[in-house]
């Protein structure tokens, strides 16, 4: 299994990602931070896809570890929520 690696960016960015280039299969299945102004897309392998470079307001690349570190902030976890 190789390495993945994860990108955040803005939601107002997702329409620019090709999902043919990552793990995510459509706008639709994203994940997205509390507040709904956040998202990110992962991809296997240490090359970031071209349409994930190209993104003005992406912060990372990040791995495995770390997005798991983000993920679990209260920016992206509402504990006040039922999972």
């Amino acid at each position: 299994m190789g390495t993945k690696e994860y990108m955040i960016f803005n939601v107002s960015e997702l329409s620019d990602i090709n999902f043919n280039e990552v793990l995510e299969t459509s706008i639709d299945t994203v994940r997205k931070s509390v507040n709904g102004t956040k998202t990110f897309v992962k991809w296997e392998g240490i090359t970031t896809p071209p349409t994930v470079q190209s993104l003005t307001t992406k912060v990372g690349p990040y791995t495995h570890s770390e997005i798991l570190t983000i993920l679990a902030t209260p920016e992206w976890t509402d504990d006040s929520q039922p999972i």
